[in-house]
C-alpha cells in the first residue's frame, strides 16, 4: 500500500528540500490532500533541482485550480456522477476523483499516465477514506461520466477530448485556460473562480474555471 512516507520520497527525488503537508482544501465535505509546502522557497533553484524538474515534473503536490473548482462544483451538483460509474483522466493529486466517490459514484478509476501521480492519487483516496482505483490505461474500462481537470494546458492534449467522448456518455471538462472547446459537441455550463493551492502565482486570468459537458444533461 501506498503511504505518505513513499509519496515523499517521490516528491523529493525531485525538490529534495520540500516536503508534503496534509491540508484541507473543502471544508464540507471536508477534503484533504498531500500537497507541497506551502512555505516552499521560491528562489531561484539550483541547476540540478531544474533538471529533475523538468525530468519529474510533481505537478500531482499540487491542487490545481481546475481540479479544485470541479469538485466544488460536483459537492454542489452531486447528481452529475451519483450512482454512476466514473473515471478521473488526468488524476494528478486526485481532488477530482476523490470528489465523485464522496458524491456517491458507484464506482470510480483514476487514470494517470505518471506513476508519481497514481502513488499520490492513492495515497490522497486514503487520507479521504475512499474507494478509488488507480490505473495507467483506459484499457477495458467502462464508464458513464468521464472528468477532465487541467489535461488541456498542451494543445497537442486536444485529441483526448475525442477519446473521452468515445468513453464516456457524459464528459466534463474543466479547464482555466480555454475560454472554448474547439467542438460543437462541448456546451459551456459553469463558471466558477478557483485558485491553485498551494498558491503558483498564476496570472488573474487563470483563476476563472469553467467547466464544459458533452453528452445529456
Amino acid at each position: 500500500m501506498s503511504t505518505l512516507a513513499e509519496l515523499t520520497r517521490r516528491l523529493q527525488r525531485t525538490l529534495p528540500m520540500a516536503r508534503l503537508d496534509v491540508v484541507r482544501v473543502h471544508d464540507t465535505p471536508p477534503l484533504s490532500l498531500a500537497l507541497i509546502n506551502a512555505d516552499f522557497p521560491d528562489e531561484r533553484l539550483p541547476a540540478e533541482v531544474m533538471h529533475a524538474v523538468i525530468e519529474r515534473p510533481a505537478y500531482w503536490a499540487f491542487c490545481w485550480g481546475s481540479g479544485l473548482g470541479l469538485a466544488r462544483l460536483m459537492f454542489e451538483h452531486p447528481e452529475w456522477v451519483r450512482g454512476r460509474r466514473v473515471v478521473d483522466l488526468g488524476s494528478g493529486s486526485g481532488i477530482v476523483a476523490i470528489a465523485a466517490a464522496m458524491c456517491g459514484a458507484s464506482a470510480v478509476t483514476a487514470c494517470d499516465i505518471d506513476d508519481d501521480a497514481r502513488t499520490a492519487t492513492a495515497v490522497n483516496a486514503d487520507t479521504n477514506r475512499v474507494r478509488v482505483d488507480v490505473v495507467d490505461s483506459l484499457d477495458g474500462i467502462d464508464a458513464d461520466v468521464l472528468l477532465m481537470a487541467d489535461v488541456l494546458y498542451d494543445a497537442a492534449n486536444l485529441p483526448l477530448l475525442e477519446l473521452a467522448s468515445k468513453q464516456a456518455r457524459v464528459v466534463l471538462v474543466a479547464d482555466s485556460r480555454m475560454k472554448a472547446i474547439p467542438s460543437p459537441d462541448y456546451t459551456r455550463i459553469a463558471e466558477i473562480d478557483a485558485a491553485t493551492f498551494p498558491n503558483s502565482s498564476e496570472f488573474d486570468e487563470f483563476l476563472r474555471v469553467r467547466v464544459f459537458r458533452y453528452g445529456p444533461a
